[in-house]
């Protein structure tokens, strides 16, 4: 299962789609400005929510 991990304190978190429970997956969102946000999104198209925070940090994915 797909993990986010905080860098900062340890703390981890599982994610998967409410609607389906697929897990979800890692993904970015190009800005206009040219900034980018990490997000996590259904690889079924349910959509997608801002990457987990944890210590003020976007938590780091892994599997």
């Amino acid at each position: 299962m797909a993990t986010y991990e905080c860098e900062k304190c340890g703390m981890s978190v599982n994610a998967t789609c409410g609607k389906c429970d697929a897990v979800l997956v890692n993904d970015s969102i190009d800005l206009p400005d040219g900034g980018s946000v990490q997000v996590s999104k259904c690889p079924n198209d349910h959509g997608k929510i801002k990457s987990p925070m944890c210590c003020g940090l976007d938590m780091g994915y892994s599997i």
